[in-house]
C-alpha cells in the first residue's frame, strides 16, 4: 500500500479553500496571512512563495488556497513537465495578470527553463533569443504581474538564483496527531463518516505525521466499515481496518519495513549506501530519500552517517531484532 501516493478525487473533496481552513503550520499560515495582506491592500501581485517539506503536508492546497485569497486564477505545471524553454514560455504567456503559477518540484527544471525564469521573476518579462550565430537577436515580451509558488521537497538542490528570487520561504513540518486528529474529524464530516473520537486518534497516530496519509488512510477505514456493516467507526474497527491495510503502530507500511529489514538483515546494521539501499528495496534512490527517509529518520528508526545508512536501536526493536542477532555485539 503506497501511503503517499496522490489520489486526485481525495484531493479535491477534502482539501481547504481558505487560509482559516487549513489545520496546522501556525508559524507558515501567520507569514502567509501577513504577506497576502500586504498584496491586497498595494493591489499589486504578492511575492513569489517557495514552500519546503515532505510530500503530503500540504503545499499543493497551500498554493490553491494563496490563488482563493486573492481572488485569482492559477496554472499548475511541475518542473519535470517544463523540460524546454517553450514550454515555460507557453505557460508565462497564457498568465492572466496577477494570477498565480505553481511549479511543482521546482528542484527538477532544466538549467535553460531556470534561466528563462529570472527575468519573468524579477521583471515580468520573457528573453527570446531568435534565429542562432551572427543573424541571432534577442526580444524581450512584457508579462503581466504574476505570482509563482514553487514547491520542492529537495532544498539542497536549488540552485542560489532561483532561491533568493523568492520573497517568502515557508519551511511545513509534520504534523503532531493532535493537528492530524482534527483534520481527520473535518474529513470525516465531508465524507460522511461517522467517526468517533478514539478512531481518529488511532488513524492519526498511524499517518506518519502527513495529512495525504491520514486523508487516504480514512478513506479505507471507510470502507472497511462499510463491508463490515460498522455504522459508527470507533477505535477497535480502525485498529482492525489499518491492520488489514498493513499498517503497523507506528504508521509503517511494508515499504518502510522493508527498508528497515534491508539494512539490519541484508547489510548487518549499515552502514550501506542510498543507491544500494534503494535496488534492495526495488524503489528510485529518489523515492526513498524524499518519501520514506524522512518519516523514518524522524522516529530515530535510520541515522544517516558519512559512509551510509544505519538502523538505531529504537529501529531493531521495532522489528523485534535483538541487537544479538545483527552480529553487533
Amino acid at each position: 500500500m503506497d501511503l503517499l501516493a496522490r489520489d486526485p478525487d481525495l484531493d479535491l473533496s477534502l482539501r481547504p479553500r481558505r487560509l482559516e481552513e487549513f489545520v496546522g503550520q501556525r508559524r507558515v499560515k501567520e507569514q502567509l496571512a501577513v504577506v497576502l495582506e500586504g498584496a491586497r491592500r498595494r493591489g499589486g501581485a504578492m511575492d513569489h512563495v517557495l514552500l519546503l517539506g515532505p510530500p503530503g503536508l500540504g503545499k499543493t492546497t497551500l498554493a490553491h488556497i494563496i490563488a482563493a485569497e486573492l481572488g485569482r486564477g492559477i496554472r499548475v505545471t511541475s518542473g519535470p513537465a517544463l523540460s524546454r524553454p517553450g514550454d515555460l514560455a507557453g505557460v508565462l504567456t497564457a498568465l492572466g495578470e496577477g494570477e498565480v503559477l505553481f511549479i511543482d518540484e521546482i528542484h527538477r527544471l532544466h538549467p535553460k527553463v531556470e534561466e528563462l525564469l529570472y527575468p519573468a521573476m524579477e521583471d515580468f518579462a520573457l528573453d527570446i533569443q531568435l534565429g542562432s550565430g551572427a543573424s541571432s537577436r534577442a526580444i524581450r515580451l512584457e508579462l503581466g504581474p504574476f505570482t509563482l509558488v514553487g514547491a520542492t521537497t529537495r532544498t539542497g538542490l536549488l540552485t542560489s538564483p532561483l532561491r533568493e528570487r523568492f520573497g517568502l520561504f515557508a519551511r511545513l513540518d509534520f504534523y503532531p496527531p493532535e493537528e492530524l486528529k482534527a483534520i481527520l474529524e473535518r474529513s470525516a464530516r465531508i465524507l460522511g463518516v461517522a467517526l468517533e473520537p478514539g478512531a481518529a486518534e488511532e488513524i492519526a497516530a498511524r499517518s506518519r505525521g502527513t495529512p495525504r496519509v491520514a486523508n487516504r488512510l480514512l478513506k479505507r477505514v471507510r470502507d472497511y466499515a462499510e463491508v463490515a456493516g460498522v455504522e459508527v467507526v470507533d477505535a477497535a474497527t480502525a485498529r482492525k481496518a489499518l491492520e488489514l491495510f498493513e499498517v503497523d503502530q507506528a504508521g509503517l507500511d511494508r515499504v518502510d519495513l522493508a527498508i528497515l529489514r534491508a539494512v539490519a538483515e541484508r547489510f548487518g546494521g549499515g552502514p550501506v549506501g542510498l543507491a544500494t539501499l534503494a535496488q534492495a528495496v526495488g524503489e528510485s534512490p529518489e523515492t526513498v530519500q524524499d518519501v520514506y527517509e524522512p518519516y523514518l529518520l524522524r522516529l530515530g528508526f535510520l541515522r544517516r552517517t558519512p559512509r551510509g545508512r544505519v538502523i538505531t536501536e529504537a529501529g531493531r526493536r521495532h522489528l523485534g531484532l535483538a541487537q544479538e542477532t545483527l552480529g553487533l555485539l
